[in-house]
């Protein structure tokens, strides 16, 4: 796919080593890539994070989150409570366990170009999609399409549509907090080897089954203001 073009690119790989630098250039950067919506287990997923570092189990010189949250039907009153809900969540998490120019979790209300999408596959070690209920979540096929030197990992909710496919990602059940901190820090601990053997068996399913029919259709909707 042109995704999948632009993600080997020079300038893409340039721009991917830029984010990891503006983030502190952690051991393990994680991302995560949703509309804001109470479906996507946005704020599961943060607070699972903030208790890691609460706990001691990591630092920021450890991992940094990216959290992406593309604006999504903004009028309508209980996003805007979901919206304060995170924003608040992110500045309680980075007060307390970020430095001054490194924050743990850097949270981007907006949307991206797919130049920038391709950039953030690269720079993540880790793609975090955990959605409460099911959905096809073609981010985490996007994220895997895109790291074609089989490294990476992909932790997904067990409860999103592209589990059934993606088998060989980290599965997680969202709801469970103390689960997700647990498979958060497998995914981050994984030995290469082991995240290699399962980041090429997910990219050989996905490029046999044709990337091209839902990606345009998938970025179209995810880069559109």
């Amino acid at each position: 796919s042109g995704l999948v073009e632009l993600a080997k690119s020079p300038e893409t790989e340039a721009r991917a080593k830029e984010i990891r630098d503006e983030v502190g250039n952690p051991e393990t950067v994680l991302l995560g890539v949703d509309r804001l919506d109470y479906t996507k287990g946005i704020r599961q997923r943060l607070r699972a994070f903030g208790e890691l570092l609460r706990d001691g189990d990591i630092t920021v010189d450890d991992a940094v989150f990216i959290q992406v949250a593309t604006p999504s039907r903004e009028r309508v009153e209980q996003y805007r409570v979901l919206r304060d809900e995170i924003d608040r969540l992110v500045g309680n998490i980075n007060g307390d366990y970020g430095r001054i120019g490194t924050p743990a979790i850097n949270y981007m209300h907006t949307s991206f170009s797919r130049n920038e999408m391709a950039a953030l596959f690269r720079a993540a070690d880790v793609m975090v999609v955990t959605p409460l209920r099911d959905g096809m979540n073609l981010v985490a096929k996007e994220y895997v399409a895109c790291r074609f030197a089989d490294d990476g990992a992909l932790l997904l909710s067990e409860f999103a549509g592209s589990a059934a496919e993606l088998k060989q990602a980290f599965l997680v059940n969202p709801y469970d907090i103390n689960g997700l901190k647990e498979t958060l820090l497998t995914t981050m601990n994984a030995e290469p080897r082991e995240r290699h053997r399962r980041m090429r068996a997910m990219r050989r399913y996905i490029l046999e089954h044709d990337i091209n029919r839902w990606a345009s259709e998938f970025l179209d909707a995810l880069t559109a203001a």
